[in-house]
């Protein structure tokens, strides 16, 4: 049964408030269903989803594109909404959750790796901003770099008030700015032509389960991980509606915003990730008010979703290491952006193809745990090896598909491999107790 939270909290004065990195979120800390939608809306309604957006459309076509990005919404919003409300029920951290899924020691393994995965978001799209301001202006890479990393650190180290504000403003910027330019872009070739576009001719098109896994993986490791957030909200009514309108609804904006642009400019060989996006068009637009605003665009965009990614992967390693967030937050982002400085953000689609088999077998766990294993709960010891199983056949399932059927998805194979493996084995294993329980009764 869902508790009622007070609406104010003790804390919402300070600047530096505490993030209960190491405890469940308490009754008094609860942030309202809006404060909670604002926060998520930052992390999808960025530059980089409307980039991705525009090279999907590019490589299959808008028609394909578009059912590939609402499929994929439609399975990050029931994950999302699953996993975010035992956050939101518990009050816990993944860490926290993951020490009952994996075990006392075995959380390291899987709360550690999804923290590095989501800091290689954030060293990923620190790069995107050294590389678009370079690409525009002939700015120095690594200047920007380091500049917008420190920046994001500053955002990231006010925690989950921080992201509220920075939502508070990147999300109306992106909207606005967005959609002019998809409407203006559109204006100049018409509906038709958008919907009827059928992607550059370079190169076989991309399958639609590619398509999917891309969509999918954009956020899969922000899903897997949502009770970091989610921890926040009263109960798992606001939980859910904050997924609901972040993946059904804003994550499909920000992607169509993307794929609009592109089918409607129907550029030959456009590059999305330099200035063939939101951002170059507003530069090649020529007026002269839109420079500064494209100049600030940048850094309010990927500073949203950074902060997200660096306060996450903080909140996780703080749990591992036994250290303040904040403290956290430092040593992940000087790694990050040395990450950064070598410009990773060229192998941002392999990138994506790793967080699709290494990533939703967990999602899958954790669904399948505090749905249907914990309701018959044993002691928790320091491994638990079913989850590792299952882990491991979700993740060998997603690298035989991607390696025998690439035009399949790696995301979904693996989620739905690991579930059922999951599922299996641990009724397999609870059989096994009941049994040897009966018999030692009997003895």
């Amino acid at each position: 049964m869902d508790r009622k939270f007070p609406i104010n909290s003790p804390h919402e004065g300070e600047l530096l408030a505490e993030e209960y990195e190491h405890e469940p979120v308490p009754a008094s800390a609860r942030r309202s269903v809006g404060s909670l939608t604002t926060v998520w809306l930052g992390f999808p309604m960025i530059i980089t989803c409307a980039m991705t957006g525009s090279m999907l459309v590019a490589s299959m076509g808008f028609t394909k594109a578009f059912w590939a990005i609402v499929t994929g919404n439609v399975l990050l919003f029931v994950l999302v909404s699953a996993i975010g409300a035992v956050g939101a029920q518990t009050g816990m951290n993944f860490a926290l959750l993951a020490s009952n899924v994996f075990g006392k020691r075995g959380y390291v393994a899987a709360s550690g790796l999804l923290s590095l995965l989501i800091l290689g978001w954030f060293a990923v799209q620190v790069g995107f901003t050294g590389n678009i301001l370079h690409a525009a202006f002939g700015y120095n890479y690594f200047l920007i770099s380091l500049v917008a990393g420190l920046l994001y650190l500053g955002i990231t180290l006010v925690g989950i008030r921080g992201l509220h504000w920075i939502g508070v403003v990147s999300v109306p910027m992106f909207i606005i700015l967005g959609t002019w330019v998809a409407f203006d872009a559109v204006s100049r070739s018409g509906v038709e032509a958008v919907w009827s576009y059928a992607g550059t001719e370079n190169g076989v098109p991309m399958a639609f389960g590619v398509a999917l896994t891309v969509v999918v993986g954009l956020f899969i490791d922000g899903a897997t991980v949502s009770p970091d957030f989610n921890r926040w909200a009263k109960n798992s009514l606001h939980s859910s509606i904050a997924a609901f309108v972040t993946f059904p609804i804003a994550h499909t904006y920000a992607l169509l915003l993307g794929a609009v642009m592109t089918a409607a400019l129907a550029l030959p060989d456009a590059d999305p990730f330099a200035l063939d996006n939101m951002f170059g068009y507003m530069l090649k637009y020529g007026a002269p008010w839109l420079l500064p605003v494209a100049v600030i665009f940048p850094f309010v965009s990927f500073g949203s979703v950074c902060s997200h990614n660096l306060y996450m992967s903080a909140v996780n390693w703080s749990r591992i290491v036994g250290v303040k967030m904040r403290t956290a937050a430092v040593m992940l982002a000087a790694f990050g952006i040395a990450i950064a400085a070598g410009n990773v953000w060229s192998y941002f689609v392999p990138w994506l193809n790793l967080l699709g088999i290494l990533v939703p077998p967990v999602g899958a766990i954790f669904v399948v745990h505090f749905y249907t294993v914990s309701r018959e709960p044993g002691p928790v010891g320091l491994w638990r090896p079913t989850a590792f199983a299952a882990w491991g056949i979700g993740s060998l399932t997603a690298y035989l598909i991607d390696y025998l059927a690439p035009q399949m998805s790696t995301s979904i194979s693996s989620f739905f491999a690991a579930a059922i493996a999951y599922w299996v084995i641990s009724r397999l294993v609870l059989g096994v107790e009941m049994k040897e329980a009966g018999q030692s009764i009997a003895n």
